[in-house]
């Protein structure tokens, strides 16, 4: 298990020597075992500085298939984005090892915000979805990543991208048998399936008093071009439920798989001890503290491939000082996109 990962807590004191000493290794690992990559930094040396390791812009995932063969590292599969506006999409080789560490960072950062007890997960996707030999979606596996804190799966959808193919007797028969419930969608098939849908008076009856924990990721620029804002939506899944209930929306890219930064109450997203956010200047590079740039996203987990420091395509701006939610350690907001910047289908805000 990776060291910064041991305890599984993911906000709080970080000792920057020792990621910088993990992302060090790291890089140099993806330097040995990936040619594509030593090509695009060949005159590597350890930094000195979180802000001096090298980094792959996020679209040259698109043109260039990365994979790093080293001792103990299988590939067993492809993660690719739900869905791009060019159609070309960036293909992540995972690994075991990745796997099983990217899954412990993804579950112990929900757990963090959902809580841990367990209840059905109901998944706005097709059981389709899952039976993709070798590959795997961005969609899937933010919902696999909150299995373990489940009873069990259950798709809704008929089919994959039509929200309007829910399957009411499934839903019927778990809203008749559990009052604690968590819901994963994207989040425009969450507004369309759910918030927005026109459904039957006694399924809506069904849901008055339950306990739902909606968790939802991506998918936001539709919604504004709808003039759906965060505040609508969060009021139109929570009207009726338990005052108990609650929304939970996070950011994370494919290139980034096992890293996620969902939003606290105070609108900010907190950055885990094994991974890191820097904000840079758009024209200069330089990092920037208190204002808005380009982020870009770090992490020691990405073993199987060198996409642990990736410069995205969203701005963001980093906060200085403790939040008031109480979480240690790291906090950003997230701000939007470069303009004409590609609509992403995992990702995109």
């Amino acid at each position: 298990m990776n060291r910064l990962l041991e305890n599984a807590k993911p906000y709080g004191a970080r000792s920057d020597a020792a990621f910088l000493a993990e992302m060090n290794a790291l890089t140099q690992a993806h330097l040995q075992g990936c040619p594509e990559y030593a090509r695009i930094w060949p005159d590597f040396r350890p930094a000195q500085r979180v802000e001096d390791l090298p980094y792959l812009h996020v679209g040259v995932f698109k043109q260039v298939d990365f994979k790093t063969q080293r001792p103990g590292i299988q590939h067993e599969r492809v993660l690719k984005p739900s869905a791009t506006t060019s159609g070309q999409a960036s293909q992540i080789h995972l690994d075991r090892t990745s796997s099983e560490l990217q899954s412990a960072s993804s579950l112990a950062i929900l757990k963090d915000f959902v809580g841990e007890h367990l209840r059905p997960l109901l998944v706005l996707d097709s059981s389709a979805s899952l039976l993709a030999r070798g590959e795997i979606s961005a969609r899937v596996a933010a919902a696999m990543s909150l299995r373990p804190i489940s009873t069990g799966m259950h798709f809704l959808l008929a089919q994959a991208n039509d929200a309007q193919s829910l399957k009411w007797n499934l839903l019927t028969n778990l809203l008749e048998k559990h009052d604690d419930l968590l819901v994963y969608g994207f989040t425009w098939i969450l507004w369309q399936a759910w918030a927005a849908a026109d459904w039957p008076e006694d399924i809506r009856q069904l849901l008055q008093g339950k306990r739902i924990h909606f968790v939802h990721s991506g998918g936001w620029k539709k919604l504004e071009d709808s003039r759906v804002a965060p505040q609508t939506f969060n009021a139109s899944l929570l009207h009726g439920l338990h005052p108990d209930s609650g929304v939970t929306d996070f950011y994370g890219l494919v290139e980034q798989v096992g890293i996620i930064y969902p939003a606290c109450a105070d609108g900010y997203r907190h950055v885990p001890v094994w991974a890191d956010v820097l904000v840079r200047d758009p024209w200069t590079l330089e990092p920037l503290i208190g204002e808005t740039g380009q982020l870009q996203l770090l992490n020691c987990l990405a073993q199987g491939a060198p996409y642990h420091s990736v410069y995205t395509e969203d701005l963001g701006r980093i906060q200085p000082g403790a939040c008031p939610c109480g979480r240690s350690g790291k906090r950003f907001e997230l701000l939007g996109r470069v303009p004409q910047a590609e609509i992403r289908g995992c990702a995109n805000v």
